[in-house]
């Protein structure tokens, strides 16, 4: 499995959606992705990749796509 296939598979498994609900996902965007599906989804994500987020990128985490671009400041290529 990818990184980008791991990153995809943790959001789909923590908010429990389709692939196809991650186009254009962003925090608040569905139900699941609250306050406490944003720390579920850290988690999950701190543990696939075996990094530790720093509280700024846990903030700043709010889309998909930014996760990407934060993902990258830890060496994690997707």
């Amino acid at each position: 499995m990818s990184n980008l296939e791991k990153y995809e598979q943790t959001f789909i498994e923590i908010f429990d959606i389709s692939k196809d609900q991650l186009k254009d996902l962003k925090y608040q965007g569905i139900v699941n992705w609250d306050s406490i599906g944003h720390m579920s989804l850290v988690a999950a994500i701190e543990d696939a990749f075996e990094i530790e987020l720093d509280t700024d990128d846990i903030i700043d985490f709010s889309s998909l796509e930014e996760g990407k671009v934060i993902l990258n400041k830890y060496g994690v290529r997707l």
